[in-house]
């Protein structure tokens, strides 16, 4: 990784955690984590994310890319008009299960994994691989503390949805 891209690292990666130190949610830490994952394979990555665009392996990497932005875009209008949210997005009042939702309980999370996917498959590595498996680990654990915050939110009701929907992938996991 060239001082450039490094410094680009460490200045984003800075920026993140103000943004993450002034949020007060409890899943904070966990989706901190995520993103660093996130930004650590684009930057590892960035060099050659455009060599070779018609192999197979990088036409299917840009489908999960492209899949992860149309995904993260729907799960962001849907809470925004469904959700009835206070001041902040995440704060929602009313709990959404149409939709992508209806099927996964966290779509965004989902679309997160599929860049980092996406991202991985740009070029297939063990660092790019570990970075991976930390990503998921974060946005599964980002996702079981979130789960408890919107029992207490919700009741019963979510509780009811946990058991019909998938936490990521539907029918799956």
């Amino acid at each position: 990784m060239g001082w450039i891209r490094l410094f680009s690292f460490l200045l984003v990666s800075l920026a993140l955690l103000g943004f993450t130190l002034r949020r007060p949610h409890s899943h904070r830490g966990y989706r901190f984590i995520a993103f660093e994952c996130i930004l650590a394979l684009t930057f590892l990555q960035a060099g050659i994310w455009f060599e070779e665009p018609f192999r197979l392996i990088q036409i299917i990497s840009w489908i999960a890319l492209v899949g992860s932005l149309v995904l993260a875009l729907y799960g962001f209008r849907v809470l925004r008009t469904q959700g009835a949210p206070e001041q902040d997005l995440e704060d929602t009042t009313v709990l959404v299960t149409t939709g992508a939702y209806r099927y996964i309980r966290h779509p965004l999370y989902a679309s997160l994994l599929l860049f980092g996917i996406g991202a991985f498959l740009k070029q297939i590595s063990l660092p790019s691989g570990l970075l991976t498996i930390m990503l998921f680990f974060a946005l599964y654990m980002t996702a079981r503390v979130e789960e408890r915050s919107n029992r207490d939110r919700f009741g019963e009701a979510y509780a009811d949805y946990m058991k019909r929907s998938k936490m990521f992938i539907p029918f799956f996991i």
